[in-house]
């Protein structure tokens, strides 16, 4: 299995499509924050507008995918002619519509969240660039496949029948894995850690993923690669935007929430499947990462079920 549908399945996120927006004229639309364990997402089809956030603006082009994992609240803004335009929200069995009270539309604009977990998917988002910003408006056969699913999604959303509150869900989650896969330096503004242009660096991400609890000194994450020590250490951080220290620790304990959900393993066990040698050591690490020992941990989650 490949790092990204590791990282995916690891995560378990459930999207949910919470509107479709249909805007006219000059519109404001306010987002509130989303709680604890739940990120904002906006997929612009049509037009442009504007998401304004406390400390900057992100102009939106048809074919923008924007990822708020903080769930910040913020603000959508259209530029089209006209001021003050009012907004009427139409309850669907799937997702809610919102238009303007007058005028022609001039944007299309899904808008959801993902919730997660406490663990593994807590611990993804929290590692993402906030907010993550990714256009497939260009040619290419990555933009091409969003240009596809959108189509897909919005056909379905016409639709808004039986199933389609799944299948939505199913096609956003497809929009995250495509996401986290972008490159740095093609289509997303920031480095991600969950993808990487290098090959080689790539390479050294998936045998992680497959054996997340090995002994990875730099010098044989180095010989994966293909590059000396030096050099991979600064195309590793280049391409990732994170230390390889930083992201072994964020591949091991993603894997232990994981075990601790789904297993009976016991703490120790989970602690050397996932390459600590010490109990007490994965436990400190776990707890600065999810905020609660593992076995607090384990014991919320069945609390949960």
């Amino acid at each position: 299995m490949d790092s990204v549908s590791h990282l995916v399945r690891l995560a378990r996120p459930q999207a949910t499509l919470d509107k479709r927006c249909l805007l006219a004229g000059a519109t404001v639309m306010d987002v509130p924050p989303q709680g604890e364990g739940k990120a904002h997402f906006h997929v612009l089809l049509d037009g442009a507008c504007v998401l304004e956030l406390p400390d900057r603006r992100i102009e939106l082009q048809p074919g923008d995918v924007v990822l708020l994992p903080r769930g910040t609240p913020h603000r959508i803004r259209t530029t089209g002619a006209g001021h003050g335009q009012g907004i009427i929200e139409t309850p669907g069995g799937a997702f809610s519509t919102i238009r303007s009270q007058a005028g022609e539309s001039v944007i299309d604009l899904f808008c959801g969240h993902y919730s997660f977990g406490p663990g593994a998917g807590a611990m993804l988002f929290r590692s993402l660039p906030d907010p993550l910003r990714v256009s497939f408006a260009e040619s290419g056969e990555a933009n091409e496949n969003v240009r596809m699913l959108s189509a897909i999604m919005r056909r379905e959303a016409q639709n808004d029948g039986p199933g389609t509150t799944a299948i939505l869900s199913a096609l956003c989650n497809a929009l995250l894995a495509m996401v986290l896969r972008t490159s740095n330096g093609r289509l997303a503004e920031t480095a991600l850690w969950t993808a990487a242009h290098d090959e080689r660096i790539r390479a050294v991400i998936d045998e992680v993923f497959r054996e997340p609890g090995a002994d990875w000194p730099i010098a044989r994450l180095a010989r994966v690669a293909a590059m000396s020590r030096a050099t991979f250490i600064r195309h590793f951080s280049r391409s990732t935007g994170m230390t390889v220290g930083a992201f072994l620790t964020h591949v091991r304990l993603m894997t232990a929430a994981e075990l601790l959900a789904d297993t009976e393993f016991t703490v120790a066990s989970v602690a050397a499947e996932v390459g600590y040698r010490s109990e007490s050591a994965f436990s400190r690490a776990f707890r600065m990462a999810t905020g609660s020992t593992p076995a607090r941990f384990r014991r919320n989650l069945e609390h949960a079920a």
